[in-house]
């Protein structure tokens, strides 16, 4: 686990050549087709040598929560101690880790910057416009609340942003019990925010050079996708989108890339940072391979 464009994938593929082992994707947006160039999913090539579960299984248009994904590793972990092999999962999505390893609350806590931003919007569109899109995402809770009802559709749009899934859905909900598993749990970090900041950077100009934005066209002009789903809000694919709809000033569109995914880093460090027992690897160190397989002797062997 780690942060983005810290060099995990390759340290999960040195540990599949080495054997025994099957990689499960933690990527909130690796599970979506064609979301590639801009997520750095591993190519076709790389995906037949080594295969990753729980890459590809969602068209963009169908949100995946947390709690898909627990249910789903959790059945594959279970596949994996059946044959004999180990499971390893590498990817940055948090709350996917906090879903299989923890267990999830019925309800999602608050989240000030996404409600600022709804706040926001209900300024300069008002709250029944939030309250129609409420109603698309779910019908249920909008028909027991009035259409000014600020906070109650504010609260439920949040835990459809943050869940993928309605509230009406998870209000019956018990937290789910973490699984009693043998755990190994490594940290891979860059040497210092400088360098990580470079490495952002330099990644996602990649993506804009390797054909992020005609990625991105592909889907802005399907007529069942939009800004909202959780798919495009997905970073990268949300500065590229707001761009296309000329929201963003063409000299900006880098800019506000990188700024995004740096946020997105800091949030997943400071995550990281939290977590307990974590073995932590610098990604830069000449012999990161050789540290990774001491921390797994007994494990792999």
């Amino acid at each position: 686990m780690g942060p983005t464009a810290a060099g995990k994938t390759d340290l999960a593929l040195a540990l599949h050549a080495h054997g025994g082992v099957d990689l499960i994707s933690v990527d909130s947006a690796m599970v979506y087709r064609g979301m590639d160039i801009g997520t750095a999913k591993p190519d076709a090539a790389t995906q037949a040598r080594s295969p990753h579960a729980l890459i590809d299984i969602r068209d963009p248009a169908i949100p995946y929560s947390a709690a898909e994904f627990a249910r789903d590793a959790k059945q594959l972990i279970a596949k994996a101690h059946q044959a004999g092999r180990v499971p390893v999962l590498v990817g940055g999505t948090m709350l996917y880790f906090r879903a299989l390893l923890e267990g999830l609350s019925a309800l999602p806590s608050a989240n000030p910057a996404y409600r600022a931003e709804l706040e926001a919007q209900a300024a300069t569109q008002g709250w029944a416009a939030l309250h129609a899109r409420l109603n698309e995402v779910d019908p249920r809770t909008a028909a027991r609340l009035h259409p000014n009802d600020a906070q109650r559709i504010q609260r439920a749009l949040e835990v459809h942003h943050l869940t993928g899934q309605p509230m009406s859905r998870l209000q019956n909900r018990s937290a789910t019990e973490p699984p009693a598993w043998s755990l190994v749990k490594i940290g891979v970090e860059v040497g210092d925010r400088a360098r990580l900041h470079q490495r952002i950077e330099q990644r996602f100009q990649a993506m804009l050079d390797n054909g992020l934005i005609d990625e991105v066209r592909g889907f802005y002009n399907r007529d069942d996708l939009h800004a909202d789903l959780p798919s495009m809000r997905s970073v990268g694919y949300r500065q590229v989108w707001d761009w296309l709809a000329g929201r963003i000033a063409d000299d900006q569109l880098g800019y506000r890339g990188v700024v995004a995914t740096r946020q997105l880093a800091r949030r997943q460090l400071t995550w990281l940072r939290r977590e307990q027992g974590v073995h932590r690897l610098n990604a830069d160190d000449a012999a990161v391979q050789d540290r990774l397989r001491d921390l797994l002797v007994g494990v792999l062997d």
